[in-house]
């Protein structure tokens, strides 16, 4: 399972809901509620929002709360064709006041969400002239610096944003750049800030923090840590399904296939999210289920098909490459991504799927770009020794290596084994 940009995007939603002097709760006294009552309470918000936009079709603020509830709903149900609910609900809100603020900044937390990083960029920069103390500015100008690997820009950003607003957000994006730049115990520092710092009736926001805690952790190879942190995401926010897809990633990582089962199985009822069908194809195919396996497969490449030009450009470049499939179709992807978005992880599936078609020179150069943040990401170190292997930089090969596998032993359900025995054939 590949783990980029963790997902703050949607967390932007909170700030602009606090700089309308609102909460982003659920709107339940009952904090503690499960969620299919989280979900039945927003599908009730729905329609009062859809009710309001009815008796007021001019007003922007109707328009705007309805685009909000929209990506509320896309949020806890991973149910991507809620955003492009909202974003059609904002376009409306444009075309009746142009220059209205609210509904400006919620186009560039969809941007983001849309993968339109260069956009959320221009606008945020607008915005920024605009008004130079607005946190929520800031925010978006991190998120879109860091995807597009401006991250001189990001750290600037995140620094001006926890200034103005030192919240659960801005420390989150502090988190995030930590770990970006291998800074590990920094970045757990600040994601455990974070999940303090969250609204304390917004169960989701605060179990989400602990959830990229937890991923940290599990980076790290600090398993029965990380499965300790889920757990307190599930307790604070039952049934979380980034929570129990952690929980599953663990168990896959200790070899208890039958765990990983029944945990990625129950995440991916609840929310087909790719990662978590990819992983699952994975565990089966280590416990030899090659028909289950690529049903998964074949169940999370239909769900990046059905996104279109939204799917996730890295992680099919990537699942493909790492399972050898449709390796010409994965590298005209990942070439394409690279050109546009230039982090780290564009230049490691990049430099992947280069090394997959046997152009280990060019692979080299790019893997480079991916390893300049010095991140000590495994996936990567291991994609750079296994290019040093291929061009008989033995030495080379063996501590990229070596040191992938000290980080997180279980980076990767089916290429660790595969550096595993690299390794031993390099000693």
């Amino acid at each position: 399972m590949k783990l980029k940009m963790v997902n703050i995007s949607y967390l932007i939603l909170a700030v602009f809901l606090t700089v309308a002097g609102s909460a982003c709760t659920n709107g339940s006294s009952d904090v503690g509620s499960a969620q299919a009552a989280d979900h039945f309470e927003t599908d009730a918000e729905i329609a009062s929002a859809l009710s309001a936009v009815d008796r007021m079709p001019e007003s922007p603020l109707a328009l705007n709360n309805l685009a909000i509830v929209y990506i509320k709903r896309a949020r806890e149900t991973g149910d991507f064709g809620y955003n492009s609910k909202a974003e059609s609900a904002i376009e409306r809100a444009l075309v009746l006041a142009p220059g209205d603020v609210p509904t400006r900044k919620l186009q560039a937390s969809l941007h983001l969400t849309f993968h339109r990083f260069t956009a959320a960029l221009d606008l945020g920069k607008q915005l920024q002239k605009e008004f130079p103390n607005d946190s929520f500015v800031y925010g978006v100008l991190t998120d879109a610096n860091a995807e597009l690997g401006n991250y001189g820009d990001a750290v600037a950003a995140a620094q001006k944003m926890v200034d103005l607003r030192p919240n659960s957000v801005s420390y989150a994006r502090v988190a995030h750049l930590r770990s970006l730049h291998g800074d590990h115990s920094g970045a757990m520092e600040a994601y455990k800030k974070a999940a303090r710092m969250t609204d304390p009736q917004d169960k989701e926001a605060q179990s989400w923090c602990l959830v990229q805690l937890g991923n940290e952790l599990w980076k790290n190879g600090k398993y029965p840590e990380a499965e300790k942190v889920y757990d307190e995401a599930l307790q604070n926010f039952p049934e979380y399904h980034l929570a129990v897809a952690g929980k599953g990633r663990i168990r896959a990582a200790q070899r208890d296939f039958d765990g990983a089962v029944k945990f990625l199985t129950d995440a991916q009822n609840r929310v087909k999210n790719p990662d978590t069908i990819i992983l699952l194809g994975d565990v089966y195919l280590a416990q030899g289920n090659v028909e289950e396996a690529r049903k998964q497969y074949d169940l999370a490449q239909a769900g990046e098909e059905k996104l279109g030009e939204l799917h996730d450009a890295h992680r099919l470049a990537l699942f493909w490459a790492d399972h050898d499939m449709n390796l010409d179709q994965a590298l005209d992807i990942a070439e394409k991504d690279y050109a546009e978005v230039k982090d780290i992880y564009a230049a490691d599936t990049y430099a992947w799927c280069l090394y997959k078609k046997g152009r280990f020179a060019e692979a080299k150069t790019m893997i480079g770009e991916a390893m300049r943040l010095n991140t000590g990401d495994s996936k990567i170190l291991y994609h750079a020794g296994m290019i040093e292997r291929a061009l008989n930089n033995n030495r080379a090969a063996a501590k990229l290596i070596s040191s992938a596998l000290s980080i997180n032993p279980a980076f990767d359900l089916i290429q660790a084994p595969v550096a595993r025995k690299a390794l031993d054939e390099l000693q």
